[in-house]
């Protein structure tokens, strides 16, 4: 292949650029949420789990996007922390029932905030989704 095809692939890759711009954003985001103790995963973790009735595996895979195995190990983090409970569900005792304790909770409120701030400096970074804006809006990030 010529390097003039290797080029222009680093140039107008979006998913190159995407993953480029989501690094970024997760530095951002874990630099913002420092004071409150958490990484940007471990607070999408925690606001997933925010909810009236406990979540299962199945559904914070699927809305978070995550594996299994990750979000075990991820989980194992926050539980040591005391932030997150993991309990054997009461109809199924293969399935377990994950919610946020009393301090995670607590901390979650102190991380919106810092995450607020921080989405709406990046929103207003953001140009709109047209291909060759969008690349240059996430390489300012």
């Amino acid at each position: 292949m010529a390097y003039e095809k290797t080029l222009e692939v680093r140039d107008t890759c979006l998913c190159l650029h995407v993953q480029r711009a989501a690094r970024a954003l997760a530095r951002r985001f874990d630099d913002a949420l420092r004071p409150a103790g958490l990484t940007h995963g471990q607070f999408s973790m925690m606001n997933a789990l925010n909810r009236p009735d406990p979540a299962t595996m199945p559904q914070l895979v699927s809305l978070l996007g995550m594996d299994r195995t990750t979000l075990t190990v991820a989980l194992k983090v926050l539980e040591h922390r005391r932030l997150v409970r993991v309990s054997v569900n009461t109809d199924d005792a293969r399935a377990r029932d994950l919610s946020l304790t009393s301090k995670g909770h607590a901390t979650l409120a102190r991380a919106l905030p810092l995450w607020v701030a921080t989405h709406a400096i990046v929103e207003a970074e953001l140009a709109p989704a047209e291909p060759a804006r969008l690349r240059r809006s996430l390489a300012r990030l």
